[in-house]
């Protein structure tokens, strides 16, 4: 089987944001398995109009990216209980290019908890795209504590854990990358039809 791609996508656009270590940690630690290629992708790098998946309010980089994919690592703080808006308008922007895809999570706060509830809300969400959740969550507590100013890790057991999650995605992007490309389904037929 040739190199899986599985881009990590960063889930806040916020000034402030200091979720992007983490996001830059998966990656790192993402780049250490041969079996794949990894890239960090920075919502702040696209533009993303209007809301939904219709073609005005697309990103063609974004696309290129979701289309290539073989499953997704997002990274993202927790907000009010729930993930930040420019990930929940990043993720609209596509939808066809997600079915039967992983994705693992990677969930960030200031507090003890991780991000675990922006991880429970981000499951319904991709359920709805078509993506396939893994059950090995990452959480980064109390972020301020885990990176310094300069965004270096404090604590590199955090390596060990990400290694874990990126385990499962793996597995899961290698059969269900088998399953497409074998396995004839309802979706896979009418994702052809919408592209003739």
């Amino acid at each position: 089987m040739e190199k899986l791609y599985i881009p990590v996508l960063a889930g806040t656009t916020r000034e402030q944001r200091e979720s992007i270590y983490a996001a830059r940690l998966v990656a790192e630690v993402g780049k250490t398995f041969e079996e794949i290629e990894t890239e960090l992708v920075d919502p702040k790098d696209f533009v993303f109009p209007g809301d939904g998946n219709d073609p005005e309010g697309k990103d063609p980089r974004y696309t290129a990216i979701t289309e290539r994919a073989d499953g997704f690592f997002i990274v993202s703080p927790e907000y009010n209980h729930s993930f930040p808006g420019s990930l929940k308008r990043m993720l609209d922007s596509e939808l066809k290019n997600y079915i039967h895809k992983p994705v693992a999570f990677g969930g960030v706060s200031s507090s003890q908890w991780g991000g675990v509830r922006g991880i429970e809300a981000l499951v319904s969400t991709v359920r709805e795209m078509g993506l396939v959740a893994t059950f090995t969550d990452m959480q980064f507590p109390k972020i301020q504590e885990l990176f310094n100013d300069e965004g270096i890790l404090q604590n590199e057991s955090y390596r060990e854990y990400v290694k874990g999650a990126w385990i499962e995605l793996i597995w899961m992007a290698k059969v269900l990358k088998y399953g497409r490309e074998t396995v004839e389904s309802k979706h896979h037929k009418i994702s052809q039809q919408a592209d003739n």
